[in-house]
Parts: C-alpha cells; structure tokens; sequence
C-alpha cells in the first residue's frame, strides 16, 4: 500500500508544497515548534517508564 511512498520526486513535492504554505519564514518556527513537541512527548514517555520502574520496585519489596 505504501510502497514507494518517500521516493525523492514525492519529498521534493511534499517539500515544495509546505513552503508555497507557510513560506520560507514561517519554518524554522515551524521545525522548532515540532522539535519540542517532539522532546515533550519523549520526555512523558521516559517519565513513564520511571513510574513502571518504581511501582515495580516497591511491589518487589
């Protein structure tokens, strides 16, 4: 179904269309935006994975 989705032709088009929307001074907001998304939701997934470890600690004991 998805074979050959990310062929370069396709990025370059996918490319062209983001900047014809938000135009070459809106993306380096809108990548930083992503970025810290990004490192938002890797850092609740990490605190998570803390939960896990300490309830596991304090039912072992």
């Amino acid at each position: 179904m998805f074979e050959g989705l990310f062929q370069p032709m396709h990025l370059i088009v996918i490319l062209a269309i983001v900047l014809i929307i938000f135009g070459p001074g809106k993306l380096p907001q809108l990548g930083g935006s992503i970025g810290k998304a990004i490192r938002g939701f890797k850092q609740e997934m990490n605190k998570q994975d803390e939960k896990t470890k300490e309830e596991t600690k304090r039912i072992e004991k």
